[in-house]
């Protein structure tokens, strides 16, 4: 609505529609800025289409009239003159329209040379005048530090400075009011010039205003249709521009509608691959709006949460995978040992085509039965490949794989690497860590060893795989710290099992795993190493079992001749133990055998030990040059150190009578003979001829010659041991007169003893006997001479030597009556030759003889020590003066006397000189 001004101004141009026009202009103007406004989106379109953004166009209410021009002066001003000029300081709150930016260096319009000439007449300070100097020269609002000047002078310069400005202040007063005085004359022309059309204003100011009155009752419906279009105008625009700018937006919703439902369907990889599409493509197209600086703001927020959420998954997986690696292992453990049997299946099918057919000894495999175990063993391969799992099929690795193709389009893939390799480092450790009682059962050792083989074998898959996650040099890393801490483990935990079954089993494990991991790349040598020292342990264990076995065979062992009493007994007897005798099989039944029962159980249990041996050095990957090598010194060590020591143990038990010892000896002889049927047995099992170079031979010779010898010495004894107890029955009379005429009883008894143990020695070998019945009689004499010579027996009588020389005389028959066969001539008498020719020299009493030839090679009595005679001549000597108080006054009595006497000294001086001449 143009006002009244604007309306007289056009009418003295003479253009009545000239403000119509500028109307339009204007409003189109402004309807352009509104468009722009829209077009940028800085507001929402109801916003800017708002009613207090369209210009007012609307007419003047009628009867309101405009509102008249303010004139530059008012005419009804008084033309008087102008008051004084305020103070300084109240002129100094003037400021300039906010619009405008103030300087403080703006220059102030000077005052009049005049005046500044008359401040110059005034004679003050200079320093106040370049301060008032200042003030005129300097804005309002930088005059404070000029002022603060003054005050900062001497007490009395802010009275003389005011004196001064107040002098100035009158000086341009007075300028003032010249120059109004000057042009007073002028302004009462202007006014009387301007009452006089005063008139012509008001008529022309009615005109004007009727005339606006019916311009604007005329423009009314034009401007409601004028409105009406550019309301219907800028809808258009504002549509088309608003399908434009989303059919821009709209891909990016939708993409960011999928990114949303990816993230719902946990598909978070491809949730990535959306954000980098919506930050390299569709973002730049609508980075200008609002919603996409949010999209913005919040993709970074996803990416962490994907980043959790992919870590919480790879934690799941890891606890998973810990949880079910004993389940891995034990099926590729499962694998590895069908796939092993398998093959070793086949080894046999091959060697059944080229006739390889193992015989040992009696014990034969059928080869019927052979084709028989092979067809079900074949089948039961065929059906456990159908049941194959793999473990892809027992473990999900998609974690893995999401967490790592996350992490890398993060650009963080050696974060998460770490973390992995981290984390699985942990549950290494306490894979390795072992139950404190897992050398109880083979379970445990079972358990241990799966849970092994399941992480190496899920490590072994993340790194064929993955590309850089687990590295070959990663897992060699890992591999060999698991295998220091395996190996420590196991030859601690093995050292405690004492059941040899329990190490084999073990062994059987080990070689599981060993051949396991080894099918997935990782080196075992050192497992195998270990095997060897167990591998010794387990011996440990069988000779320490089979200790306990010959044992128990030594205490059922009636220890006499197997009897048998049909040709089916004698086979079974001959199927256990490699005995042959042509002169046996001649005979009829019931017939014997020489050995006791002991004998076969002994052959037996060796072939059962040498089994057991075999049964460990399978699968240990040697050859069979080693494996037979192992047998035989596993074997050695079996018959020098435990047979052996059970057989000196048996040997020396008190309760082993003589009998028993010559079985014994017996038994172990035809052990002896049976070791070259062990060697042969050895043989066979391991294909290794005996003529090769470094083939161990076995010392089951050298260990029952030593048991036989063991068993002849305690027979020895033994049976000096028994004469013993007879000679303790013994009971003379040593202060007899006469004999008795017979020999003692206990002497008879003691030799029908000797007659019947000697007849038992026939089966031994023929030195053996000899050597028993020569060591008899030698122990005997020595028995019988100690008594004569006992220190507490103090007096012989004549008559008590005549009774022990009867007892001699029976011994020596008894020696003559070759109780052992073998001996020659007089060989076993000369055991009694010192008893024999003692008691000659006192039953003869041939003294003269005696000391004549004393020294002499051709002595009668060579075999007569002087002590010996001396000792036993001085205990009938206290005899004979005890017993014949009246001896003195009988001159035989009393000769006989001083012969002995004599005889006494001789043989004193004579042992005398022994004694110094030693």
């Amino acid at each position: 609505m143009c006002c009244v001004g604007e309306v007289g101004s056009c009418s003295d141009t003479g253009k009545s529609g000239a403000c119509g026009t500028m109307l339009e202009e204007e409003t189109d103007q402004t309807y352009e800025n509104v468009l722009a406004e829209i077009q940028s989106f800085e507001l929402p379109i109801e916003a800017t289409l708002s009613p207090h953004s369209l210009p007012q166009v609307r007419g003047r209410e009628p009867g309101r009239a405009p509102p008249a021009r303010r004139s530059a002066r008012s005419p009804s001003r008084r033309l008087s003159r102008p008051a004084p000029a305020p103070p300084l300081r109240a002129r100094a709150t003037w400021r300039s329209p906010p619009s405008f930016p103030r300087r403080c260096a703006s220059p102030v319009p000077q005052l009049p040379a005049k005046m500044a000439e008359s401040s110059e007449g005034l004679g003050t300070v200079p320093e106040h005048e370049r301060i008032l100097q200042e003030i005129q020269s300097t804005d309002t609002a930088c005059v404070g530090p000029t002022l603060r000047s003054v005050y900062d002078d001497q007490p009395n310069a802010h009275k003389k400075f005011m004196e001064k400005l107040d002098a100035c202040i009158r000086n341009h007063d007075k300028e003032i009011e010249k120059m109004c005085n000057f042009h007073h004359q002028g302004f009462v022309d202007a006014i009387t010039e301007l009452l006089k059309v005063r008139t012509d204003a008001e008529k022309l100011k009615v005109q004007v205003t009727d005339t606006n009155r019916r311009f604007q009752d005329a423009g009314k419906e034009v401007i409601v249709h004028t409105e009406d279009i550019i309301r219907c105008r800028i809808q258009q625009r504002n549509i088309t521009t608003v399908v434009e700018k989303l059919q821009l937006c709209l891909p990016v919703l939708e993409m960011y509608s999928k990114l949303k439902e990816q993230m719902s369907a946990k598909r978070y990889y491809s949730a990535l691959k959306t954000m980098e599409q919506l930050e390299n493509v569709y973002f730049p197209w609508v980075s200008q709006y609002r919603f996409c600086q949010l999209m913005i703001e919040n993709l970074p927020k996803l990416r962490e949460d994907i980043k959790e959420i992919s870590m919480s998954d790879l934690k799941d997986f890891l606890e998973s995978i810990r949880k079910h690696s004993d389940k891995i292992g034990e099926t590729a453990m499962k694998q590895a040992q069908h796939q092993k049997t398998f093959s070793v299946s086949l080894q046999k099918q091959n060697k059944m085509k080229f006739g390889k057919n193992i015989y040992i000894n009696h014990d034969r495999i059928s080869e019927e039965r052979n084709e028989t175990v092979l067809k079900h063993s074949l089948e039961e391969e065929d059906e456990n490949e159908e049941e194959v799992l793999t473990v892809q099929d027992l473990v999900d690795f998609s974690p893995v794989y999401r967490c790592l193709h996350i992490y890398s389009v993060l650009g963080d893939e050696e974060t998460f690497e770490n973390y992995y390799r981290k984390q699985r480092k942990k549950q290494a450790r306490l894979v390795l860590q072992p139950q404190s009682n897992m050398h109880e059962t083979v379970d445990g050792y079972r358990r241990y060893f799966t849970q092994i083989v399941g992480f190496f074998v899920v490590e072994d898959h993340i790194l064929h795989v993955t590309q850089g996650l687990v590295t070959r040099a990663y897992t060699d890393e890992l591999w060999n710290m698991a295998l220091s801490k395996i190996i420590a483990v196991l030859r601690a935990h093995s050292s405690y099992c004492t059941d040899p079954d329990l190490v084999l089993e073990l062994k059987n494990l080990i070689v599981i795993f060993a051949d396991t991991l080894q099918g997935y790349g990782f080196p075992v040598n050192r497992l195998f190493d270990l095997l060897f020292e167990i591998r010794d342990q387990y011996n440990e264990t069988l000779l320490k079992k089979w200790a306990g076995v010959f044992r128990d065979i030594f205490e059922e062992d009636n220890y006499s001749p197997i009897p048998i009493v049909n040709e089916e007994e004698y086979k079974i007897v001959i199927s256990k133990f490699p005995f042959q005798d042509p002169d046996l099989e001649k005979q009829s039944f019931p017939k014997k055998f020489p050995m006791s029962q002991s004998v076969p159980h002994i052959y037996i249990q060796v072939k059962e030990f040498i089994y057991a041996s075999l049964k460990f050095s399978e699968s240990l990957h040697r050859s069979s040059t080693e494996i037979d090598d192992m047998l035989r010194k596993s074997t050695n060590l079996l018959l020098t150190r435990t047979l052996s020591s059970c057989l000196l143990n048996l040997i020396r038990k008190p309760h082993i009578g003589l009998t028993e010892l010559v079985q014994i000896i017996i038994n172990t002889t035809h052990l002896e003979q049976a070791c070259k049927y062990l060697e042969d047995f050895i043989t066979n099992i391991t294909n290794i001829s005996q003529e090769t170079v470094h083939t161990t031979r076995l010392y089951g010779l050298s260990t029952f010659k030593d048991a036989r010898h063991a068993a002849e010495g305690e027979i020895y004894t033994k049976l000096n041991q028994k004469i013993d107890e007879f000679v303790q029955l013994a009971d003379y009379d040593w202060t007899m007169s006469e004999p008795d005429g017979r020999a003692s009883g206990y002497l008879m008894d003691l030799i029908n003893f000797l007659r019947s143990i000697f007849q038992v020695f026939t089966h031994l070998p023929g030195k053996v006997a000899q050597t028993a019945c020569m060591s008899a009689c030698q122990h005997l004499s020595t028995s019988l001479m100690q008594m004569l010579l006992d220190s507490e027996l103090k007096q012989i009588s004549m008559g008590a030597v005549q009774q022990f020389n009867l007892d001699v005389i029976q011994c020596e028959l008894f020696a003559s009556s070759e109780p052992v066969p073998g001996f020659q001539g007089d060989t076993l008498q000369l055991a009694f030759i010192d008893l024999r020719q003692l008691l000659d020299l006192f039953m003869v009493w041939d003294w003269s003889t005696y000391l004549a030839d004393y020294g002499q090679p051709a002595s009668k009595y060579l075999r007569v020590n002087p002590n010996t005679a001396l000792t036993l001549l001085e205990k009938m000597k206290d005899t004979s003066k005890k017993n014949n108080i009246f001896a003195q006054f009988r001159k035989n009595d009393r000769d006989k006397q001083k012969l002995i006497e004599t005889v006494v000294k001789q043989l004193r001086s004579l042992v005398n000189g022994m004694s110094q001449h030693t």
